[in-house]
């Protein structure tokens, strides 16, 4: 390129040789020093840039989460998230999350067993190995689990990050299930940005404020069993068909409403739905249930009619919330701008 200015300059002269040579001269040799200070500068920026893009490369951040997280199987795969299954026991058999049970296989079985199944956090061996694998690159890893109050899981975490040699940093996301997957999918975009750990849970962190999580109860049963509930009080609220709102915030279950009959819970549903209308703008929204279709088709729609262009994502929730929720649950999550 430089050549090609000074082959038009000396043509230029040879052509136009009549007039002041000494200043066209003195043009040409400034405009090739501001030529090769551009060229310089400009090399020295897409150096820089590669340089930068070398670092972040070079240093890596992986994340792990638990299986209560309520990431499609696209999501996993599109951010490279590796998952740690929790494990189910029903009638004296393990079952692995994503492993040997899936969400739409449970609650049938759930339905059928002898007693209520028993769920179980992953072994801290099963973190291990996932920080491990994960970390064998140089990467650091961020791991992220379900809220301390119904499981165990990030205590799990915490002692397997002791024992491995890659950098790892355990978060309690004080959320599940599609609240959970709405702070790690935008984690992993800060991250993907060149976004430090601490840039990625300071996002979650907003993303968790701006949260919602309501979940509507049909059936006392499951919490009784568990001995969440006294049986006189699980008999006298199937004796007078209660039903129970719940919302989940600063990392616990609490009791929003109940009332009797889903006329109740229909109501207190109409309250939320007005709530997300007219508040903020919804930037991501999904619906769990326990086998709950008629309850869901019905929410779907109104939700669908709130927000037209958002997709909502509809699944059965995984077996250590539906174990303690029981058969018909129905879950709405969403979070805002």
């Amino acid at each position: 390129m430089l050549g090609n200015e000074i082959s038009r300059y000396f043509c230029y002269t040879k052509v136009n040789y009549q007039g002041n040579l000494h200043a066209r001269q003195t043009k040409f040799i400034m405009y090739l020093v501001f030529k090769i200070m551009y060229l310089v500068y400009d090399t020295r920026y897409i150096i820089s840039n590669l340089i930068r893009k070398w670092v972040i490369s070079m240093s890596k951040i992986k994340i792990v989460a638990d299986s209560s997280a309520g990431l499609t199987d696209e999501e996993i795969k599109k951010y490279d998230i590796t998952i740690v299954p929790l494990s189910v026991m029903i009638d004296g058999t393990v079952y692995v999350e994503r492993e040997t049970i899936t969400n739409d296989q449970f609650p049938m079985m759930m339905k059928n067993a002898k007693s209520l199944p028993k769920t179980s956090q992953p072994p801290i061996g099963k973190f291990v190995d996932a920080f491990d694998q994960a970390g064998a690159d140089g990467s650091e890893v961020l791991c992220v689990t379900m809220m301390a109050s119904i499981s165990g899981t990030v205590h799990a975490a915490e002692q397997a990050a002791n024992l491995t040699k890659t950098k790892v940093t355990v978060y309690d996301c004080q959320s599940t299930d599609r609240g959970m997957a709405f702070q790690i999918i935008e984690a992993a975009k800060v991250i993907a940005d060149g976004g430090t750990v601490d840039d990625a849970i300071a996002k979650m962190k907003d993303v968790l404020q701006k949260s919602k999580l309501y979940l509507a109860i049909d059936n006392l049963d499951n919490l009784v069993a568990g001995g969440r509930i006294s049986k006189f009080a699980g008999a006298l609220s199937r004796f007078m068909n209660i039903k129970v709102m719940l919302q989940v915030y600063d990392g616990e279950i609490h009791v929003a409403s109940k009332g009797r009959g889903m006329k109740a819970i229909h109501k207190e549903w109409d309250k939320i739905l007005d709530e997300m209308a007219n508040g903020p703008k919804v930037l991501g929204v999904g619906i769990s249930h326990v086998e709950g279709m008629s309850e869901v088709e019905r929410l779907k729609e109104r939700v669908q009619a709130i927000c037209p262009e958002l997709p909502i994502v509809v699944r059965e929730t995984v077996p250590i919330i539906a174990t303690h929720t029981g058969l018909g649950a129905c879950c709405l999550l969403y979070y805002t701008e």
